[in-house]
């Protein structure tokens, strides 16, 4: 199995601690006297959701994860459930709400996307970066009050909600970071 040194670790890489995969979601090292240094991360346990606090010191070795990546198509969601296709055999498949957790409010029918799987199982859902969405709610600004700096909430076709400056109007298409739920510009025509 290979492994990482702790200065090695970044933001998105997938470790493997005691049987389990983690996700370095924070990373941190400090360089100490004579050359040593320490390594503070962030570990999201990409089975439960849980996230702990972690600090290797610089000889330590850390298990790579052995993660699968598949290509799937969304499709629709119901009460309970995600519906995906893989987009070479056809094949149709659901997972649970709390497997797609967060992801969900950047899913757009039709869409591709990653899937994650350790030891066969499903165990998170990878966005684009960025994704393209339309605005479908949006208050209408004060006459007067179009400065770029005034921020207002806007509904996207998926139901997030996200901050976009004023000009953003209902029918604007709009790009949003995935791992931010920030907005990031306006589509040009």
């Amino acid at each position: 199995m290979a492994s990482y040194q702790p200065t090695e670790l970044k933001k998105g890489v997938v470790v493997q601690i005691d049987g389990k995969p983690f996700r370095v979601t924070d990373y941190n090292q400090k360089v100490m006297g004579r050359g040593g240094s320490i390594v503070n991360v962030k570990l999201k346990n990409l089975i439960d959701g849980s996230v702990i606090p972690k600090t290797f010191k610089g000889q330590e070795r850390v298990d790579s994860a052995e993660v699968s990546n598949q290509t799937v198509q969304y499709l629709y969601k119901d009460a309970d459930n995600f519906y995906f296709m893989d987009p070479t055999s056809f094949e149709q498949f659901q997972l649970a709400t709390d497997i797609v957790e967060e992801a969900s409010k950047f899913l757009k029918e039709g869409e591709s996307l990653t899937l994650q799987s350790f030891d066969g199982r499903i165990i998170n859902v990878e966005l684009p970066k960025n994704v393209y969405l339309e605005v479908t709610y949006s208050e209408d600004v004060v006459k007067g009050d179009t400065t770029s700096s005034v921020l207002k909430d806007a509904t996207l076709e998926t139901g997030a909600v996200v901050k976009v400056p004023a000009f953003i109007k209902v029918g604007d298409v709009i790009s949003v970071d995935t791992t931010t739920g920030e907005y990031r510009e306006r589509k040009k025509d």
